[in-house]
């Protein structure tokens, strides 16, 4: 809405949405803009949303049903980083690894025959490769697919998508509204007033000054999609989960793969169980897991690209992918001229309902530092919402989030960890059953992996678990809901599970967890 203007909405006398369901019934939030006709009286409550990823979408959808008017600001397309450049599109990459691995590590056992290679016949057996332009033409086919449907949802909703970058005009108004200041590709510019505003602007990929990507040898994780021919020797420098995700798909799709790691070993962040299981996996895979090492710099040499060490050595390979963490996007912003609180690391400072230290405005996603997670975004920015325009809602548990690294194998978490049981922040009975004695695993070739879970000694309430498992985005569920839900391993142990299935495991962790709280007790 352009300033000095406000779109009015009459109702008929009894209608509109129920008591307190939403600011635009039953009260006026501060500046809220408002009409005496028609017998009746309706608030129309602006919300302005800076930034189009799961944060600031999941946000307007609410925000329109509730009855507001909405506008999101993004610059990009909506649906941000997550459905362009990062989750959508590495996920995808990932799909066509994941079948290559899965076909190479158990074909043979399984007795799949890969060619005619049999005595009789005196050909070479068939190899299996890819094509990684077509895989990449693929994923930014499906990720645009995405980000159109988005939009489509969002604009269907009733809210205003506007192309553009928005910042905070100073501080709230004395009627409690904010200006939002959109200024669009051509240097226009659009001045919005809103009684909230919503950053939800994401990160970008941290850069080391003597390692600037180039697009073609030197990359971030966002250029990776432009690569029309796999790279032979690929240096991933990096080893938390984006580094890992991206050094485990290129090992399967063929790459020689070197992984710098400046930590003891790979994934430092997730459960160390885990990760010694997917650090051995990489290696026996053929990797170069390189712990303990600190890359300096990284330059092209010809159609080469070498990474110096802190040490001095250095690592020769065809192509280096730069995975050293984000950056927000909370600069240029006028964000603390607006009276909104950053951290040192330039993350927004938020509370469990979302807001900022500023009235009026909220922030949800990446650029907040809390989880850099699709699924947490989506959440901080509904509840945002459903904050600002008075309906019920539950503040962030970061508790009850389940989180995955999408390697081959996976790893999957949710609530309390194995350092924080090891750390003493909770008391917790831990059992550990690897998959090798599950029965499906056996059928399927699955060697490497295992299901871990926390209880409470006493209560034996589920408080958190470890799935490392093919798919184990899908088995961490029933673990979810039971931290969600409070319930006990004996409730999670009593239900059917189907046989065999790798699911049988979360019930036969519960049985032994069961087993020795009985014994405690007895």
């Amino acid at each position: 809405m352009v300033e000095g203007t406000a779109a009015i909405k009459c109702a008929p006398p009894g209608t509109g949405g129920p008591p307190g369901r939403g600011a635009s019934h039953g009260r006026r939030p501060p500046g809220g803009e408002h009409l005496e006709a028609c017998g009746t009286m309706e608030y129309v409550t602006r919300i302005v949303i800076i930034g189009g990823g799961p944060g600031g979408y999941e946000a307007a959808l609410v925000a329109a049903q509730l009855g507001a008017e909405v506008t999101v600001v993004d610059c990009d397309g909506l649906g941000g980083a997550s459905v362009l450049t990062d989750c959508v599109p590495s996920k995808t990459l990932i799909a066509t690894a994941e079948v290559m691995t899965t076909f190479d590590s158990s074909y043979e056992e399984l007795g799949i025959i890969v060619a005619d290679d049999t005595p009789h016949i005196d050909t070479p057996a068939r190899v299996v490769g890819v094509d990684l332009g077509k895989v990449n033409r693929r994923v930014k086919r499906l990720a645009l697919a995405q980000s159109h449907d988005i939009t489509a949802s969002v604009t269907r909703a009733g809210a205003r998508v506007l192309r553009g970058r928005g910042r905070l005009e100073g501080q709230q108004d004395v009627d409690g509204s904010r200006k939002v200041v959109v200024r669009a590709a051509d240097g226009s510019e659009e001045t919005l007033v809103a009684d909230a505003v919503l950053i939800a602007t994401g990160g970008h990929p941290r850069e080391v000054p003597d390692a600037q990507p180039d697009g073609e040898r030197i990359l971030n994780w966002t250029q990776v999609y432009d690569l029309d021919e796999l790279p032979e020797e690929l240096i991933v420098v990096g080893s938390g989960v984006t580094g890992a995700e991206f050094a485990g798909a290129y090992q399967a799709l063929g790459s020689n793969v070197t992984l710098v790691s400046s930590r003891d070993r790979v994934l430092p962040g997730e459960d160390p169980d885990a990760a010694a299981v997917l650090e051995d996996v990489f290696r026996r895979r053929g990797m170069n897991v390189m712990s303990r090492s600190r890359a300096a710099s990284a330059k092209r040499v010809g159609d080469r690209v070498e990474v110096t060490l802190d040490d001095g050595r250095v690592i020769s390979g065809s192509h280096c992918l730069m995975a050293v963490g984000a950056i927000p996007n909370s600069s240029g912003m006028g964000l603390e001229e607006a009276g909104v609180r950053l951290k040192d690391s330039g993350h927004i400072w938020t509370d469990k309902v979302s807001r900022t230290s500023a009235p009026g405005v909220y922030a949800a996603g990446d650029v907040t530092g809390i989880f850099a997670l699709a699924s947490v975004a989506a959440m901080q920015g509904r509840i945002a919402m459903y904050h600002f325009l008075g309906d019920a809602v539950q503040p962030l548990n970061l508790k009850a989030v389940s989180a995955n690294v999408f390697t081959d194998p996976e790893i999957a978490t949710v609530g309390y960890s194995q350092a924080d049981v090891d750390g003493g922040k909770i008391d917790a009975r831990v059992v550990k059953l690897p998959l090798l004695r599950n029965p499906r695993a056996k059928m399927q070739g699955i060697r490497d992996g295992f299901v871990k879970i926390f209880c409470r000694p006493g209560t034996g309430i589920v408080v958190g678990g470890v799935v490392v498992a093919p798919r184990a985005s899908e088995l961490i569920h029933p673990i979810s809901i039971a931290v969600d839900n409070n319930l006990t391993v004996e409730q999670i142990a009593n239900a059917f599970t189907v046989y065999p299935s790798l699911s049988g495991s979360i019930a036969e962790v519960a049985r032994q967890l069961h087993t020795r709280k009985t014994a405690d007790e007895g």
